[in-house]
């Protein structure tokens, strides 16, 4: 069994050949794809393929943990891998959308004992170095 496999398989997702193309898309391109990217890309190695796999396919990894939906493009939805703690930094001229590192969460509210942070999304837009050069 491969890791893709036992990645989702921890996560009460049964793999099939279409879940893990999807899923290994999403962990080897860090580059916030639709649903209708990682269609298109997929489908020339997978013609039995549907978009409404790959719709249904992302939302079981958003429910079950191992994937995000990116709330950050206000024309697309767009999905992450990553599942460590991060923002999302959008260019307003090219549409990048890259990752930014943030602290461990609970470490920005130290006085607030009375709740557990467990989620957080945090999305911040202007330029990237190349457009803004």
């Amino acid at each position: 069994m491969n890791s893709t496999q036992q990645y989702l398989t921890i996560h009460g997702i049964k793999p099939s050949v279409q879940r893990l193309a999807i899923m290994e898309y999403l962990l080897k391109h860090r580059t916030h794809p639709t649903a209708d990217e990682i269609y298109t890309v997929l489908l020339p190695d997978m013609p039995t393929l549907s978009k409404t796999t790959v719709y249904n396919t992302l939302k079981l990894f958003v429910q079950h943990g191992v994937a995000l939906y990116v709330d950050i493009d206000e024309r697309n939805a767009r999905f992450d891998g990553e599942m460590k703690t991060h923002a999302h930094f959008r260019c307003k001229k090219c549409g990048c959308i890259i990752d930014v590192p943030l602290p461990d969460m609970q470490s920005l509210l130290p006085d607030r004992p009375d709740f557990f942070i467990d989620e957080a999304y945090i999305n911040v837009k202007g330029l990237c170095k190349a457009c803004k050069l």
